[in-house]
């Protein structure tokens, strides 16, 4: 037993599936027995109230028939229970309880039971009123100075204040500014009201301030009163804490100074009575509720704070005295006294757990035995060494963070994409101007062997293309029973795509013996949009700006059997020429040798050569692959076309340049804007204001401005993606090329692929110039090298934004020379030692490049 836990005196669980509130419990001798003994109130959101006096035979005793003296059930929801003298001609207490829409004043009265089960208790309503506005919260006190009762003042949800003397409706006001209803307190000492607004400002409104304001009834009819008929309500004073408040305390013991508590989200306030910090304190955890009480030091106030962790701790002014472990978090704690034992605390939970405790502390009653002296036997350590390391050796093999590859097949994710367009387009908000944009259904299924839990899909689409449902939620999915979903895919965006491959992956967890809550496990798949999806079939056109040639080692293939979703085939039709329009691009022809074994493609614009390049090399290898020819191959002929190439890296590194210079620029202007505000706030303040000499035309052409350059910089944003996805489209094309060129490996290819495209999102705090600069410069100092020297030279570690493009583009003509002069890509520890030998043929031409 932990030496640190509040000692249970008596306990009990209210009800069953109710909630409470820090307004649901109050402690008082509510039926004036006058023996000094406080009985329990409380009342829950489920319409109970009870009424407890405690009495164990010894402590930590649960609950007993006579301790519950009544338990009746309202119509409504209690939101507070209060007792005071609240009943005009007498002083004895009396319960007051707070409904949304109704406030009752109850006297409760207990008569001597000649049985042994007790006194009998019941409540009278002394009277009750009804209210016009959703109540919130209220408090109680003697009002303006009055003696032997108590009035009542309910704050509603729409701010008002609603006081009440006794049996009638006194008056109603409304708090100014007003969002949102905070804790509120009483304050007898300055006979004022402290609550805590939206504004996370601690305000205290005279009571007499309050009286002679204008009128609740007749707000909205402000405008057509007099002057005199009422004053404006205005705070006594005001206190920024920059938080919310949850509850708020007023205390004023003997031998100490009166004080205005509030508890904090993250700190703990004691105020003066004209709101001055007296001194706070700084919460490492987040409380729950608070309660200051008398201290027995002279000069200083006790508080008990308790919080989400389930602790309750005893701070003497900002110093920590005691800290105690409750079984429940407490949203209302008080102090009471029960049979002559004075100072129990009464904690509360949301879900109705009850309990009576004390501080201190229970001695240890256990003594661990004497361990019995032997002698170490270093043969037996030695076995029970090897054998637990031989243990954990096996169980690092069967127990890895990734998932086994027998295990994978626990749940499959398979997607299928329609082979034919949908017949009602599911385009929406598309930007292409095209008059109809396609679409595309592709179909998800899920289908598991256990039970699973949590699964979400998630699908990706590569840029400017969009998804009509982009996330499935699944709770749980049973073995053997498939999942399918169906999305449709259209061209949203007004550039082409750089790709047509999506991605689609499924999150689950897989429940065990040891881990109900399961192990978080993935599936992905993959899944190959159609051509026809971002272009339409058109007559082929013969000028064109950019042209490439692709060579085969096969006889001319009829391009109806290559693209028989653009072409309509026809009885022997033999067409060797085809056009393509890219619904967000420009025109590309495909066009057959009738003698040789050569294609060629062409279009306006580089980078649209690169999608229907790349499909028709796929359709090509999968022709083949069902006629059964595995020898089929393409080649590219050469030259690179690296200038058409180097003028799309110019246009993105012009971008790249310009928003950089844009946002400098914006930058500027707000700080230049935030400078007039305060020149503006500081001349406004002063009580004798000086001319403006025209700050404020200052300020209305700087605002402009910055909202001028704002658009402009989004606007070249928009650009720079656009031309980012233009240049990763001539990138792959080159890398494409590259490997027809020089018949590179696919792992070469991938090598070359994560040289040129490092980056999937491009930014200009890393951009691809200077990420593909610093992989080129790696390559051509160590497989690419021609000597010994360039492998010892040293690169910055450091990636910025280059000055120009010219280095690049310098690295990238040096890669194609290398390897058009027998390079090699790969990091192998002997490739320095190969490539120096393939390199000893340069020309001295090429040494004039410049190195790496």
């Amino acid at each position: 037993m932990s030496l640190f836990k509040a000692r249970d005196w008596w306990s009990t669980t209210l009800g069953e599936n109710e909630e409470y509130d820090q307004g649901c419990l109050s402690v008082a001798d509510v039926d004036n027995s006058g023996s000094g003994q406080d009985k329990i109130i409380v009342g829950s959101y489920s319409g109970f109230l009870r009424i407890i006096s405690p009495h164990p035979a010894k402590a930590g005793d649960g609950v007993q028939a006579e301790d519950l003296l009544l338990e009746v059930q309202l119509r409504d929801p209690v939101l507070q229970v209060e007792v005071g003298k609240f009943v005009s001609g007498t002083e004895l207490l009396h319960l007051a309880v707070l409904h949304p829409k109704k406030l009752c004043v109850y006297s409760v009265s207990g008569t001597l039971g000649n049985v042994e089960h007790g006194n009998q208790y019941q409540i009278k309503l002394m009277y009750e009123h009804n209210l016009q506005r959703t109540a919130c919260n209220m408090t109680h006190g003697p009002f303006g100075g009055v003696k032997g009762r108590d009035l009542i003042c309910i704050q509603s949800m729409d701010g008002m204040l609603m006081f009440f003397e006794q049996e009638s409706y006194a008056f109603g006001r409304y708090l100014p500014g007003f969002l949102l209803p905070g804790p509120l307190r009483y304050s007898p000492k300055t006979d004022s009201f402290v609550t805590v607004s939206s504004c996370r400002q601690v305000e205290s409104y005279k009571y007499q301030v309050l009286a002679v304001a204008t009128d609740a009834d007749t707000k909205k009819e402000i405008e057509q009163q007099k002057i005199g008929s009422g004053k404006k309500l205005l705070a006594d004073w005001i206190l920024n804490i920059g938080e919310q408040a949850l509850d708020i305390s007023i205390v004023s013991f003997n031998h100490t100074a009166f004080s205005i508590f509030v508890l904090g989200e993250r700190n703990f306030f004691c105020l003066k009575e004209n709101g001055q910090i007296r001194f706070m304190k700084k919460l490492e955890y987040s409380p729950s509720c608070f309660l200051p009480y008398c201290s027995v030091s002279e000069g200083t106030i006790n508080s008990l704070v308790g919080n989400h962790n389930n602790m309750l701790l005893v701070y003497q002014d900002m110093t920590l005295r005691w800290a105690a472990q409750l079984p429940h978090i407490p949203v209302a704690v008080k102090v009471a006294n029960f049979q002559d034992m004075k100072g129990i605390i009464v904690t509360l939970s949301d879900c109705g757990h009850l309990q009576c405790s004390y501080f201190g502390t229970d001695p240890s009653l256990f003594q661990a035995p004497k361990v019995e002296s032997r002698d170490i036997n270093y043969e037996e350590l030695d076995t029970e060494m090897k054998e637990l390391q031989r243990i954990i050796k096996e169980a690092t093999k069967t127990q890895d963070i990734l998932p086994k590859i027998e295990k994978e097949d626990d749940l499959t994710l398979s997607a299928n994409v329609s082979p034919v367009l949908d017949a009602v387009s599911q385009a929406v908000d598309s930007a292409v101007e095209s008059e109809a944009v396609p679409s595309v259904t592709v179909k998800f299924s899920i289908r598991t062997r256990l039970h699973v839990q949590k699964t979400v899909l998630a699908i990706s689409v590569p840029p400017f293309l969009a998804l009509t449902q982009d996330q499935f939620i699944f709770h749980s999915i049973e073995p053997g029973v498939a999942k399918s979903v169906s999305v449709s895919v259209f061209l949203k965006g007004n550039c082409p795509p750089s790709d047509l491959e999506g991605s689609a992956v499924v999150s689950y967890n897989t429940p065990t013996e040891l881990n109900p809550e399961g192990v978080p496990r993935v599936a992905q798949c993959k899944f190959r949009l159609p051509l026809r999806l971002v272009c339409l079939p058109v007559p082929p056109s013969k000028a064109a700006n950019h042209k490439l040639t692709i060579d085969t080692n096969k006889p001319p293939v009829n391009l109806v059997n290559l693209f028989p979703d653009f072409i309509e085939r026809g009885d022997d039709d033999q067409v060797s020429v085809l056009g393509f329009q890219l619904l967000a691009g420009q025109k590309v022809t495909l066009l057959a040798s009738k003698t040789s074994q050569r294609y060629r493609i062409q279009s306006e614009k580089f980078e649209d050569l690169w999608l229907v390049t790349k499909e028709f090399i796929m359709r090509f290898e999968e022709y083949f692959l069902k006629q059964g020819v595995k020898d089929f191959t393409c080649s590219f002929s050469g030259p690179i076309p690296l200038q058409e190439f180097f003028e799309l890296i110019d246009q993105h590194f012009e971008f790249r340049m310009n928003t950089e210079k844009y946002e400098k620029l914006l930058s500027e202007r707000a700080v230049q804007f935030r400078a007039i505000q305060k020149l503006l706030l500081t001349r406004f303040k002063d009580k004798t204001p000086a001319p403006l000499h025209n700050l404020d035309t200052l300020l209305d052409g700087t605002y402009r401005q910055v909202l001028g350059i704002a658009d402009a910089a989004e606007e070249l944003q928009n650009n720079l993606f656009r031309a980012f996805i233009k240049l990763k489209a001539a990138t792959q094309l080159i890398i494409l090329l590259i490997g027809l060129w020089q018949k590179l490996s696919k792992d070469q290819i991938t090598f070359l692929e994560s040289t040129l495209l490092p980056l999937q999102q491009d930014g200009q705090e890393l951009g691809w110039e200077e990420s593909v600069d610093a992989a080129l410069s790696h390559l051509l100092r160590t497989c690419l090298s021609k000597s010994s020297k360039e492998q010892a030279l040293n690169l910055t570690s450091q990636l910025t934004i280059p000055k120009d493009t010219s280095k690049l583009k310098k690295h990238i003509t040096l890669l194609c020379d290398r390897l058009a002069k027998g390079g090699r890509l790969s990091l192998s520890a002997d490739s320095a030692s190969q490539q120096s030998n393939l390199t000893q043929g340069f020309s001295t031409s090429s040494l004039s490049l410049g190195t790496a």
